[in-house]
């Protein structure tokens, strides 16, 4: 079998983690251990942090549901409680939504959500 030369496929290596480590400041941006460690670290974080945004967002929504649903004399577990009563299944983005931009049809549920209660 022929020798196998490596030096293109580390510097394919090399080339790519420098591409990811683009912008960083100082050594971190051109040297390869440095930025290799840094960008462990960032995809490390960029991981974790699209799990946590799913959780702040709804976290969010819940908020914005729950001071729209006090607006209307409703604390927010009664009030979903009622929708769920009333057969009305939406998601709490769509209810956040509503609660924000279209008030009068957050009030329209709400009240659908009281006669229900």
């Amino acid at each position: 079998m022929p020798r196998v030369k490596k030096a293109v496929k580390s510097r394919e290596r090399r080339k790519k983690i420098l591409k990811l480590a683009k912008g960083y400041r100082g050594g971190r941006g051109k040297l390869i251990r440095s930025a290799s460690e840094t960008v462990d670290r960032a995809l490390k974080f960029a991981y974790r942090d699209r799990k946590t945004r799913k959780r702040q967002f709804r976290s969010l929504w819940i908020m914005r549901i729950n001071a729209a649903a006090r607006e209307h004399d409703l604390s927010y577990s009664r009030f979903m409680h009622a929708l769920k009563k009333a057969n009305i299944d939406m998601d709490r983005k769509a209810l956040a939504h509503l609660a924000v931009n279209d008030p009068a049809a957050f009030a329209k549920l709400a009240r659908i959500a009281k006669e229900a209660a």
